[in-house]
């Protein structure tokens, strides 16, 4: 099985042959490039020539991230699996009104029931959890694009209200993005930005184009569709992973800088990009299937369920958590 590979530290890429060689002034690694799925890098690291070409080759995705861990962009090999119709349908659900408000109407639906499923499994813990469920699920999700967004962006709103109530270490008062003011900030930011990337690799495992969205706006320098699909996984890969490691002690202050605001130091992305590691590798028995897929595996048939959806062979319905 293929795996992604995280770069933390500052090196060059670079190819010697066929191999892919990792180097910084401790070491030279050979890279195992036939068992890699994507490359991510989060250190300064320079890309050669030489290894652009090998990677694009080899058909992965590298995703490239800032000092403060937020998505700058992606070196993206050229479309191997091209389908104009597949690109033509996407666009017409998209610029047909009632099209795009279906596909954007389940997203939202993913999302509320994502959260719920995860309130729920708290609120065994941690009784106090009712009004706010209460509020999401009191929710009708109907209505145009802005109005979904709006109530979209309600449901977040009741869900971060809940952190303070489950994470037992780090103050969180309300979502802050850039820069992030605390640690449970950052720890938000750097994960829905790493799954952002995650969800960008495996769209590009399929036909469809990652420009074209139906919640999010599609933009010019952003890849929207991408957006879409993980607010569906944010729940339950991401804010999961988050309470895991706060209320473990997996993470400590000392595992943060403060810049500008917040940051992961490069000891504390080592330890959260490992336990994001396994938290994709976790496989769960999918009911349909009838066999173990990996949580990384859920996002690919997201894409493959839309992509079905837009060609009209099954409708669309969001992933929505059953265990």
């Amino acid at each position: 099985m293929k795996e992604p590979l995280y770069i933390v530290s500052e090196g060059i890429l670079k190819r010697e042959g066929n191999t892919l060689f990792f180097l910084n002034k401790d070491e030279k690694k050979a890279l195992p490039i036939e068992r890699l799925s994507d490359i991510y890098c989060y250190g300064k690291v320079t890309l050669k020539s030489g290894a652009s070409s090998l990677v694009m080759k080899a058909g992965l995705p590298v995703h490239f991230f800032n000092h403060y861990g937020y998505y700058e962009g992606s070196l993206y090999p050229k479309e191997q699996l091209n389908s104009g119709l597949v690109v033509v349908e996407q666009s017409r659900h998209y610029l047909d009104k009632e099209k795009r408000i279906k596909i954007a109407s389940e997203f939202v639906e993913g999302i509320s029931h994502n959260i719920l499923q995860t309130l729920k499994y708290y609120q065994k813990k941690y009784k106090d959890l009712e009004e706010i469920i209460n509020n999401i699920e009191s929710l009708n999700i109907s209505g145009d694009i802005p109005t979904l967004r709006a109530i979209e962006g309600e449901i977040w709103e009741n869900y971060y209200k809940s952190f303070p109530k489950i994470i037992k270490f780090f103050e969180f008062n309300k979502r802050e993005r850039r820069p992030p003011s605390n640690e449970l900030n950052a720890l938000i930011s750097f994960g829905n930005s790493l799954l952002y990337s995650t969800v960008l690799s495996e769209i590009y495992n399929t036909y469809l184009h990652p420009s074209i969205s139906y919640l999010h706006e599609p933009l010019e320098r952003r890849f929207s569709l991408s957006l879409d699909i993980a607010d569906v996984f944010k729940p339950i890969i991401i804010e999961r992973l988050i309470f895991n490691l706060v209320n473990n002690k997996y993470l400590s202050e000392e595992d943060f800088d403060k810049d500008l605001g917040v940051l992961l130091n490069e000891k504390g992305k080592r330890i959260f990009l490992k336990e994001y590691k396994e938290k994709l590798e976790t496989t769960v028995k999918h009911p349909t299937l009838k066999r173990k897929v990996s949580y990384r595996y859920l996002i690919r048939l997201e894409c493959y369920k839309i992509m079905k959806h837009i060609l009209g062979d099954k409708e669309y319905k969001s992933f929505r958590m059953w265990w």
